[in-house]
């Protein structure tokens, strides 16, 4: 491991101690996200409410169940006699619509049969609010809002935190009259009074929606009275069985150990910070580790320096007739071996066959020819006759 690496990752080590420290010596940030599940003790989670359901229903036994409400109810529904085995009431608590359509028209199907179904949400399941021909609006709010209910209207609640202006914008006293929808409660904002929590027959049963599920939260269960509208809101469920959708069945609480992890603001900077450093790390030590290969020098051609040497040999001694002699020996074996053409007689059929197949002039051709049968057999050669058969013999670069 080399100096540059080790001093890497001491950085990396130095700067993850660092913001874990500043982490745990900071106070834990307050969790505002409305997760409404019954283990979360946020101040949008649902443990208060579910230590303390049985006591808001008394005398009532209550199912709770982490699958969705098609799942659970069609395994209650008896298909021969076309009723459902139980009867009660379902509740479920949560931020947004998190009904898949085929469990709302489960739901819907549910009460019809005699049963209620309760949803407290900011945000219903599009299928139930088309059939009932309902709509739900939101706006927003400044310090604090206070809301109502129709069975005692002199009493105020007050809220801030967690809720919103969100109430039904489609209800006419002229469709009230006709659908026989009940106004159980509302809310006011600036001087009007805005339905928040209603009561609308369907069936043989009854559906109850309700706009404000942070009433149900840690926050407001723990502080001051807020819970006596709580305990007043839930009063208007019917009496009997409970069937409480514990959580959202479409995404289920992850309880792995990279959940938690990632769930605590300390373990995931560092966690985070461990894979950047795992990146640097493959990053600088990606380049293949090798010993440096020596160039080696390719081998020489001796045979050209043995060549070159006997040509030198012979030049200095002075015997130019050596040296034509093996010029013109090489000239006629590459013509015998590359162009297949005989050598023996240099005549004008020789010089034709080799113009044809090299292409060289005739007239380049015959000189060259000329000089060869000149100095083949003459023992008395000059350094210029050297000079003069080479040129020929390399012009035609053969």
């Amino acid at each position: 491991m080399n100096r540059k690496l080790i001093l890497y990752i001491g950085i990396v080590v130095i700067i993850a101690g660092l913001l874990i420290y500043d982490d745990a010596s900071s106070p834990d940030p307050i969790d505002w996200t409305p997760t409404y599940s019954t283990s979360a003790k946020a101040p949008l989670g649902l443990y208060v409410f579910n230590e303390e359901v049985n006591g808001l229903v008394k005398g009532d036994s209550i199912e709770k169940f982490r699958i969705t409400p098609y799942e659970y109810f069609d395994e209650k529904y008896d298909y021969d006699t076309e009723k459902y085995t139980i009867k009660g009431t379902f509740l479920a608590i949560s931020e947004v619509d998190e009904i898949d359509s085929q469990s709302a028209t489960e739901l819907l199907s549910f009460a019809d049969y005699g049963n209620t179904v309760v949803l407290s949400m900011k945000q219903f399941p599009q299928k139930i609010t088309d059939t009932l021909d309902l709509h739900a609006e939101s706006r927003f709010f400044g310090d604090s809002i206070q809301f109502n209910l129709q069975k005692s209207p002199a009493k105020k609640y007050w809220y801030n935190e967690g809720v919103g202006v969100t109430f039904f914008d489609s209800l006419t006293p002229q469709k009230i009259k006709e659908s026989g929808i009940k106004i159980l409660g509302y809310q006011i904002d600036n001087g009007k009074k805005l339905p928040n929590f209603i009561e609308v027959p369907f069936g043989n049963g009854r559906i109850l929606l309700h706009t404000q599920p942070a009433v149900f939260s840690n926050y407001y269960l723990l502080k001051g009275n807020h819970y006596q509208y709580t305990q007043d809101v839930v009063s208007l469920i019917p009496r009997g069985t409970l069937y409480w959708q514990d959580g959202n069945a479409t995404s289920t609480m992850n309880d792995s150990p990279l959940g938690y992890i990632l769930k605590q603001p300390a373990l995931k900077a560092a966690y985070y910070l461990g894979l950047l450093g795992l990146a640097v790390f493959i990053f600088f030590n990606a380049k293949r580790k090798q010993r440096i290969i020596p160039e080696i020098a390719p081998l020489r051609n001796t045979t050209i320096d043995f060549a070159k040497t006997i040509g030198n040999l012979y030049f200095m001694e002075g015997d130019h007739h050596t040296i034509i002699e093996k010029k013109i020996i090489y000239f006629l074996e590459q013509v015998r071996t590359e162009y297949l053409i005989d050598t023996y007689s240099l005549d004008d059929a020789f010089a034709e066959k080799l113009h044809l197949k090299t292409g060289k002039p005739v007239e380049e051709i015959q000189t060259a020819i000329n000089l060869i049968k000149k100095h083949r057999h003459n023992f008395a050669s000059t350094e210029a006759d050297v000079a003069a058969v080479n040129n020929a013999i390399e012009n035609l670069r053969i």
